[in-house]
């Protein structure tokens, strides 16, 4: 029954008392180790989806190898039957160095090798392996405190608690405030404490063989602590390396990571990484996308909803026009606004467009907007992020232009950044598409060459058909011009209308068409 021999621990306390305080300590274990396995796992697929993209494709990958590795590592725990306590001990210092590292491991490798994705797998595949040897380990451990009932109970009971607040604790404390690098070196020494703990409690009964395990574990701490030390440091490092210019600013919101960098007069936003605009040739963009629909509205536009652009600019576009009455921009993340109203390099190109009396900032998801909102808007901008995820995905689904069409005045129009129709061309045309079988009976899409993201899409939606005349003079603009304006709405032969899908939340066909082509052309 017994794996190792008390004896030599009750010079200090009752045998009662030792067996309560030992069997604390293997709960205790049990509890780290369900807290720091989920956790481990979140941050790998959060890590990976953020270089890679795809995050549903990531997430269940990274899900699929833990699960086998896992599997693999209970079924190898078997073949394990002496120095049952050490082994446990070593495998703890093992998962807590190697998943607290992992982390900085993957930054690495992305911004300075190939081996990215072998990293990626490798430390999946040994941390799931790792994780898979624990509860074997932890309930033989405890036979010699508890029947085989309770003690299944027990170790699965505070494990599972461990696992239940670890997904608590990623997306409304770790994601937002420590980001993934910091929560991930933590963790590794949250984990380690199982070590600690352990050998602290068996001291006597492990001997020699403790002393050495305690000098493992506190030079793998020291290491992991030095590291958590100088992280701010490194993670401005490869974060630099991710990006040209010089970054001004960055942060990770519970949403999104936000960067700002600097090369001489370009200022540039990030979002996960993704090139948001370039102020050497943002006006090319904005302009095209707002100045377009009011010129060719047939009636004046006094209410607008922007859905997205958190950024200000689209607004500070729409604030040129004097008849507008009421601008409501609704953005999901609202340190993206805020860093719009505050930020220095933003204020300055965005010309406080947030804190016009006009603007009207709500903090909602667009989807979740557009399903309460009562009033109807003669212009819907939606400027969002390119659906290259499932949740980004959503916003360019029928359902969603469905949800923006019932917020439309009769003769109101809706336009749409619409991705790249020469790199993305699958994902463009399934937009036009989905917005056509939404019901808006006449599409008028439209493109225009933006050096920073080459040739880009987009489509302007009615109800009712409209003349692509222009009803007004083009004014104030640094880019669109009365007799530039009609070659927008023609499309080159390569890249003409092609038979696609239309995307729908239950099989976003975009996301594919969008992550596909980029693949291809970055490959």
């Amino acid at each position: 029954m017994g794996q190792f021999d008390m004896s030599t621990d009750q010079t200090d306390l009752p045998e009662n008392q030792l067996q309560q305080k030992q069997s604390a300590t293997l709960i205790y274990a049990a509890f780290i180790a369900g807290l720091c396995s989920i956790i481990y796992e979140l941050l790998i697929a959060t890590t990976v989806s953020y270089f890679m993209g795809d995050s549903v494709k990531f997430f269940s990958l990274t899900i699929g190898l833990y699960m086998a590795a896992m599997g693999l590592g209970s079924y190898m725990s078997k073949f394990i039957t002496d120095k049952l306590l050490q082994r446990f001990v070593i495998a703890e210092i093992l998962l807590g160095f190697i998943g607290g590292i992992s982390i900085p491991l993957l930054y690495f490798t992305y911004t300075t090798t190939s081996l990215f994705y072998p990293t990626y797998v490798l430390l999946t595949l040994c941390i799931g392996f790792l994780i898979g040897l624990e509860i074997p380990f932890l309930t033989r451990l405890m036979e010699n405190y508890q029947v085989l009932k309770s003690n299944i109970a027990n170790i699965l009971s505070f494990d599972y608690l461990g696992a239940l607040i670890a997904t608590i604790a990623f997306p409304f404390f770790l994601l937002p405030v420590l980001g993934i690098y910091q929560s991930s070196l933590l963790f590794g020494l949250i984990n380690m404490s199982i070590a600690t703990v352990v050998l602290y409690s068996y001291r006597k009964s492990l001997g020699k063989t403790g002393k050495r395990l305690q000098l493992l574990t506190a030079a793998m701490s020291l290491v992991i602590l030095v590291m958590l030390v100088f992280s701010s440091q490194a993670l401005k490092h490869w974060d630099q390396m991710l990006y040209n210019g010089r970054i001004v600013h960055s942060e990770q919101t519970p949403y999104q990571k936000i960067t700002l960098t600097m090369s001489k007069d370009d200022l540039r936003l990030y979002l996960n990484g993704v090139l948001q605009f370039s102020s050497v040739d943002e006006y090319r963009y904005h302009e095209s996308l707002v100045i377009v629909p009011m010129i060719l509205a047939d009636k004046p536009i006094k209410r607008v909803l922007v859905l997205g652009a958190g950024d200000g600019l689209a607004v500070r576009e729409l604030l040129k026009y004097p008849e507008i009455e009421q601008i409501v921009l609704v953005d999901l993340d609202a340190r993206m606004t805020q860093l719009a109203k505050n930020n220095p390099h933003l204020v300055d190109i965005n010309l406080a467009s947030l804190d016009n009396k006009k603007v009207q900032v709500v903090i909602d998801d667009a989807f979740v907007f557009l399903e309460k909102n009562k009033q109807a808007f003669d212009l819907i901008i939606n400027d969002l992020p390119d659906p290259n995820t499932i949740s980004l995905s959503r916003l360019y689904s029928k359902q969603y232009y469905r949800l923006a069409k019932s917020n439309l005045t009769s003769d109101g129009i809706m336009v749409t950044q619409a991705t790249s129709p020469f790199f993305v061309k699958p994902a463009f045309w399934s937009i036009v598409k989905t917005i056509e079988a939404a019901g808006f009976a006449h599409t008028y899409p439209y493109h225009t060459n933006i050096p920073s993201f080459g040739d880009w899409g987009f489509v302007l939606s009615t109800l009712h058909p409209i003349d692509l005349i222009p009803k007004r003079p083009i004014e104030n603009s640094l880019f669109l011009t009365q007799e530039s304006m009609p070659s927008m709405f023609v499309f080159e032969k390569d890249v003409q209308r092609i038979d696609v899908e239309i995307n729908q939340i239950d099989k976003p066909v975009v996301l594919d068409y969008y992550l596909n082509s980029w693949r291809y052309f970055s490959d």
